[in-house]
């Protein structure tokens, strides 16, 4: 626990989604100045009203690719490198969609971002779309320390959200196996986003030898029940309003998710 606790010292720490509009590439983009202004003002609206951390996450770039596209990496560098240098104390993550968490580690060093979040890193899971998404936690951890990364966390969700499991196993085995690997964290998702995990799933996965965070479904409403089970948590949906962080939202989230921490 204790590389996750020197960049997050507070008990329970929630860290904030930024959901980046398309980026170029896609037909629907309105360039990077707009996806950088779309950014720090979500980060400003994080800040004021104290969450711990922030996740850039290219989640518009629709549809979704396996694999990071050159331009995809370069806008996503320069984005997540404006919001650390426009962050005034919060720790900075980026997570580039669907699956390539060596983009994601790339743009953290190039960047000066603190954490990535990988949806696949030890559990063979498939998807209708995809087919099996490839996995190598190895070579990903190799690759951090070739690129000299170490100090960036790696934030692995097991048996994630949309996907299936090829080889079914306990979400106990799938966090003790993360833990092995080298992850800093482990996600627990539920089955898709706005859905929470389950209290037994959280509990199942704790006690695995690194943080146990929600990675979907937490709100005001279930604040108490979810985050007694775990060691924190990432938001996104439930503090969104017309794909942007709304201030009413995360205010009422993060009265509940405080007094419920202490």
């Amino acid at each position: 626990m204790a590389r996750f606790s020197d960049y997050f010292q507070k008990p329970k720490p929630i860290i904030g989604m930024i959901h980046l509009p398309p980026l170029p590439g896609y037909a629907k983009t309105k360039g990077i100045d707009h996806a950088i202004s779309h950014a720090v003002a979500d980060l400003r609206v994080l800040e004021e009203c104290g969450v711990d951390g922030v996740l850039v996450e290219n989640e518009y770039d629709r549809p979704h690719r396996v694999s990071a596209a050159p331009e995809t990496i370069a806008a996503m560098t320069r984005i997540t490198r404006a919001v650390v240098q426009e962050s005034d104390s919060i720790v900075v993550g980026c997570e580039i969609l669907l699956n390539d968490p060596q983009a994601s580690l790339a743009v953290a060093k190039a960047s000066g971002a603190a954490f990535i979040r990988t949806d696949y890193f030890v559990d063979r899971m498939t998807r209708p779309e995809f087919g099996e998404f490839h996995i190598d936690p190895d070579a990903l951890i190799a690759y951090r320390t070739e690129i000299g990364a170490d100090d960036v966390l790696i934030f692995a969700d097991i048996q994630v959200k949309y996907a299936t499991m090829v080889e079914p196993r306990s979400m106990r085995e799938s966090a003790m196996l993360a833990r092995t690997k080298g992850a800093d964290a482990v996600v627990v998702t539920g089955d898709e986003s706005g859905h929470a995990p389950s209290v037994q799933h959280l509990r199942e996965a704790s006690g695995c030898g690194v943080p146990v965070l929600i990675g979907s479904g937490l709100k005001f409403s279930n604040a108490a029940a979810l985050l007694a089970g775990c060691d924190g948590a990432i938001v996104g949906t439930s503090i969104m309003r017309k794909k942007s962080v709304s201030f009413d939202k995360l205010e009422l989230f993060m009265s509940h998710a405080r007094r419920d921490a202490e």
